[in-house]
């Protein structure tokens, strides 16, 4: 089998090689998951077991752009700006004392033993700015729940619950409520990929 110089080659590099060669151009799942499943076996003779896991890490730590579900870009412009959108340190003080050391979500902070987070309410994978209104303060479950769901989503997910729920209780007036919000979403188009139906 043919060396992959030095080092050997991670399966990460090989899918930031096909992504370095498409710069600005999205790309979905089924064309880079089929070129590196056939390339890592022609490079090694080995299967590329999850190349999905991979390409979503990519993602989660800021590499790649998610433009859609299945559907991500990499944009060589943002990757060489992403470590300037970094909070200074003055930067994440005043935001902790904007929001006086606890949680925007749960309202939790150091003094009920909850770690806390200085994060970017726009994400820097999305474009986010370290400006002190692009800032916020998390406690780690939160933080957790955002980088994992986005806010966006982790929002449309609980109006999804609380409509569900409202609809169970027969709150009329929460589940119109819960109702206008959703559309809102579907009239803009965001987080298409969690369904809702009414």
């Amino acid at each position: 089998m043919p060396k992959l110089g030095k080092e050997r080659e991670t399966q990460t590099d090989l899918l930031k090689e096909y992504f370095e060669k498409n710069p600005n151009r999205d790309i979905a799942h089924p064309e880079i998951v089929d070129w590196a499943t056939v390339e890592w076996q022609k490079r090694t003779g080995e299967v590329f077991r999850d190349p999905d896991r991979g390409i979503r890490k990519l993602h989660q730590d800021g590499f790649l752009i998610k433009v859609k579900k299945g559907v991500y870009r990499y944009d060589p412009e943002m990757e060489e700006q992403k470590d300037l959108e970094d909070f200074s340190s003055k930067q994440k003080k005043q935001i902790l004392e904007r929001d006086k050391y606890k949680c925007v979500i749960c309202g939790q902070g150091k003094k009920e033993g909850m770690e806390i987070h200085v994060d970017h309410i726009k994400p820097k994978d999305l474009g986010g700015k370290a400006t002190i209104e692009n800032g916020q303060t998390l406690c780690a479950t939160h933080n957790f729940q955002k980088k994992n769901l986005k806010q966006t989503e982790a929002g449309k997910k609980m109006f999804i619950r609380l409509y569900e729920l409202a609809q169970e209780e027969d709150d009329e007036k929460i589940r119109a409520f819960c109702a206008d919000i959703l559309k809102t979403y579907e009239k803009h188009n965001i987080n298409g990929h969690i369904e809702w139906q009414q």
